[in-house]
């Protein structure tokens, strides 16, 4: 009975730092996921960032009539340390959502939600661009129209 008390006792002493380390291993690694997901998105954080005053270009093909865009563009971030980020980079940024913009040639289609929300999406690639250009560790959430304007 002692013998197989000490086997025992032996093996729960051997197995127990092993089980120990496992757990260490599991916790960092738990910790170190978690810092992950704090650096690249604050949770429960959303940012409004406007991008004043709103856009006015003119769009479609060169021709006798001309036609305009009006955009009023607000940038949706989901860290608090963005905003500092947009407001440091802010002529740049508004450079390229202007030419963007005046880029675009399909009247048509900006005058429907399909091609709203491409020209979202590619204002949105273009901005996060610029902030990984500049080396900021940040970026956008989401491109947000708040005035939406074609005149013909």
């Amino acid at each position: 009975m002692i013998s197989d008390l000490k086997r025992f006792l032996l093996i729960l002493a051997l197995v127990m730092p092993l089980a120990q380390f496992g757990f260490a291993q599991e916790a960092a690694s738990e910790e170190a996921q978690a810092e992950q997901q704090d650096e690249t998105e604050e949770a429960g954080v959303t940012d409004y960032v406007p991008m004043d005053p709103a856009f006015v270009t003119h769009i479609g093909e060169p021709g006798p009539t001309l036609v305009y865009l009006k955009a009023a563009v607000t940038l949706r971030t989901s860290r608090a340390s963005t905003r500092e980020a947009l407001e440091a980079h802010m002529p740049r940024l508004r450079h390229e959502l202007v030419m963007l913009f005046g880029e675009q040639t399909d009247v048509k289609a900006l005058a429907g939600n399909a091609g709203q929300s491409d020209l979202r999406a590619a204002a949105k690639q273009r901005i996060n661009q610029v902030l990984e250009e500049q080396q900021t560790g940040e970026e956008i959430a989401d491109v947000l129209f708040t005035e939406f304007v074609v005149q013909r």
